[in-house]
């Protein structure tokens, strides 16, 4: 292996859109927050963090891929809260929330980060958003700056090739 290249942690300079979700704020509010903490502990203004509420998690792949089609930002942190209930709903929910984004990274080549809990309880959305299990907004944010940090590492190696 000749190369070796990864994303480091700093925020300098980069912006990001955060699109969540209203439905399950009390558990959503905890993630936005775990994800803007991060983007600032890493440098980030506030003037370089957009946030777009969208209904639910089923309506976060179009924000998402609008939201990159501007080219401001560099990566975008999709977050919500989708909890099973005694219905299918769960499954077409949360599949097409994860199959949106992640078509919608693809085509448009703006690293995406899913934050979405899928989980089977309230308790467990909880533990997920700041509790036992850490805050999953903060690690999609984390996830996001790394990614776009890569890319601009890749795209500055590869200039003129």
């Amino acid at each position: 292996m000749n190369h070796h290249v990864s994303g480091g942690l700093s925020s300098d300079g980069l912006k990001f859109a955060i699109v969540s979700t209203r439905w399950n704020d009390l558990i959503v509010d905890r993630l936005v927050d775990g994800a803007v903490g991060a983007l600032r502990r890493c440098g980030a203004s506030p003037a370089d963090i957009y946030l777009a509420r969208v209904p639910g998690a089923y309506e976060t792949p179009l924000a998402a891929r609008k939201l990159a089609a501007t080219g401001a930002y560099n990566a975008i942190i999709v977050l919500g809260c989708v909890i099973r209930g005694a219905t299918p709903h769960f499954d077409y929910v949360a599949g097409a929330a994860a199959n949106g984004v992640a078509a919608a990274s693809a085509e448009t080549g703006v690293p995406m980060s899913f934050g979405v809990l899928t989980v089977d309880t309230m308790e467990q959305a909880l533990e997920r958003a700041g509790a036992k299990a850490g805050n999953k907004g903060e690690e999609a944010a984390l996830a996001a700056i790394e990614m776009s940090n890569l890319l601009r590492t890749i795209e500055h190696a590869h200039k003129g090739d």
